[in-house]
């Protein structure tokens, strides 16, 4: 199958590799055990469902409103549950999560306290109570709370970060090494750790320790992550190290979506010095809270990861790298609404303003507010000449609305704005190509995906698109098997590619090959209705009636285009024709 990913995904890289997040699987299993636990209280309450004003019912409507990811009205409903069973420590911990996960921080540290007492100083309501002690600037009595929280379970991570930031509040710089030494050896954690001690040597005026914590961040990577590159080029920049600074901003320039680099190198040019990006012990351990969000910015842990992000913003209301993951993290969750107030709350003259902008485009189109989306990018396009991101995004966003034309024009206003043949450009010759093959441009279709291929010849979705519309069209066929075979090697598991190599064995008649290959493609994408047709032709062709009418309609079931319709009732009717035409 052609396939075709309209939408951009913004991905904000913490100081660490995503290997870490192996060593948070403790978050998992406290998420597993809830999950049992409201199995357990949904069943005894199916029986007879309450009044929506009774207690059981306000509880029914906040565990339903949980479900779609709307915790504004699932602590509100949970919360009436609340005042009528106040005793009720289950609806307690709901209540809690349910506020931490809205933002309502204070309010949910109210029910901390009410936890701790009745489960002592574990879980979640211990973490944040100490988060609040460090909001406070009681680092004396955070410290005393870190002690007595188990540095186990989902906790284990987190805790001895928030511990080495209160030594650094303590002024007890000499303990911070034994704290990050308390969360183990796992794989990925030393950039982490690495990053914490460094951040802590900065802010407590170690200059030799932290510019030799800088140096070695930067090596981790080539380029480093602009995360690393914004604290590290902020260090050089206030000690002086000009050239240093403008070595890192220039080496991550080329990839930065937002204007970290340009403001640096701006700064720089004019020989102004910037604040701090972490200024406090505060602002440390709310790196620590979002670090660990970035982590758990997986569909298994999203929950707990919201959470963390969202005790980042309370430690600093204006870190707008939390704004903006908190904000993915609710488009994640199909909140869009939610996620266009956070990034509508980003300081415009943050350097990553311009980024906030563009999500907040994406969300809007999500809201099917896409007249608004397209006039926000035409006035970002306007407002900066020199940018291209405004006009690729209203290019997916015409993509993903069917209307090829536009998005071809809109690709190639952009493309007009570079001017180097940079390998990451790949993706918006693909991307226009794309637009302009649905189109029925086929000409240039091909001429866009084939200079895709040039600028990153192993890319699989240009292989596979390519491979796969040569085949469809019987053209340069052996070319078309290799490409389809190596986007196959390098995803194996991508669904839709492994259709590609079943379809292309079905054309040119391989019908065994292609039968076997297509039910690898459906277990690996089993609702999609284009591969439930493709194998239902296969086992049409291999004289297996019976499961291809099945396959046929399994296919229709998954809402196929409207112009593949009647051809799959067709089918269904009358078979497929004695000659091999397509499906």
């Amino acid at each position: 199958m052609k396939t075709d990913h309209p939408r951009r995904a913004f991905w904000l890289a913490a100081a660490c590799g995503v290997a870490a997040l192996l060593a948070l699987a403790a978050c998992k299993e406290d998420a597993a055990k809830t999950s049992e636990s409201d199995k357990t209280a949904d069943a005894a309450v199916a029986e007879a469902p309450p009044a929506l004003d009774s207690a059981m019912g306000g509880y029914l409507a906040g565990r339903y409103a949980q479900q779609q990811h709307d915790y504004g009205d699932a602590a509100a409903f949970m919360e009436r549950s609340l005042q009528g069973d106040p005793d009720n420590f289950d609806l307690v911990r709901r209540v809690f999560t349910l506020r931490l996960s809205e933002g309502r921080i204070d309010d949910a540290a109210d029910l901390a306290k009410r936890i701790a007492s009745h489960d002592g100083a574990t879980g979640l309501a211990a973490l944040v109570l100490l988060e609040q002690a460090i909001k406070r600037g009681d680092f004396d009595g955070a410290a005393k709370q870190a002690a007595a929280i188990p540095r186990d379970g989902a906790q284990r991570f987190a805790v001895p970060l928030l511990a080495a930031w209160v030594d650094a509040g303590r002024g007890q710089t000499d303990k911070v090494g034994k704290e990050l030494a308390a969360m183990g050896n796992a794989r990925g954690l030393g950039p982490l750790k690495l990053l914490h001690e460094t951040l802590i040597a900065d802010v407590t005026d170690q200059t030799a320790k932290a510019d030799a914590g800088y140096r070695k961040l930067v090596a981790v990577e080539t380029p480093p992550t602009l995360r690393v590159a914004q604290l590290a080029g902020n260090f050089y920049e206030r000690h002086g190290e000009a050239d240093a600074a403008r070595a890192l901003y220039q080496s991550v320039a080329a990839s930065d979506d937002s204007d970290v680099a340009a403001s640096g190198l701006a700064r720089l040019g004019q020989g102004a010095k910037p604040d701090r990006v972490v200024a406090s012990p505060a602002d440390g351990a709310a790196e620590a809270m979002f670090d660990l969000a970035s982590l758990l910015n997986e569909r298994e842990t999203l929950d707990a990861g919201l959470v963390y992000a969202r005790l980042a913003l309370d430690l600093k209301p204006d870190f707008t790298l939390a704004q903006l993951l908190a904000g993915e993290m609710r488009e994640a969750q199909d909140r869009e609404a939610a996620a266009l107030e956070l990034y509508r709350a980003v300081d415009a003259k943050s350097p990553f303003a311009w980024t906030a902008r563009l999500r907040a485009a994406l969300a809007l189109d999500a809201l099917s507010r896409t007249d608004e989306a397209r006039t926000t990018l035409e006035a970002m396009a306007t407002e900066r000449p020199d940018r291209s991101e405004a006009l690729i995004e209203l290019g997916d966003i015409e993509r993903s609305h069917s209307r090829f034309t536009e998005a071809a024009s809109a690709y190639s206003r952009g493309l007009d704005r570079i001017h180097d043949a940079n390998p990451r450009n790949w993706r918006i010759y693909y991307s226009r190509g794309v637009a302009y093959e649905r189109a029925g441009d086929w000409p240039r279709a091909e001429a866009d995906l084939k200079h895709a291929l040039e600028l990153q010849p192993d890319q699989p979705l240009v292989l596979n698109y390519l491979g796969y519309t040569w085949i469809d069209k019987g053209e340069n066929i052996d070319q078309a098997m290799k490409m389809i075979q190596r986007a196959v090697e390098l995803r194996p598991t991508d669904g839709y590619i492994v259709d590609s190599l079943g379809w292309a064995y079905y054309r040119l008649g391989d019908y065994a090959r292609a039968t076997q290959t297509l039910e690898r493609a459906i277990e690996l994408v089993p609702e999609d209705p284009t591969i439930n047709d493709h194998l239902g032709d296969a086992y049409w062709r291999n004289e297996r009636l019976g499961e291809a009418r099945f396959q046929w309609r399994r296919a229709l079931q998954f809402k196929p285009e409207a112009d593949e319709v009647k051809k799959i009732e067709a089918k269904l009717d009358r078979g497929l024709p004695d000659s091999v035409s397509g499906g």
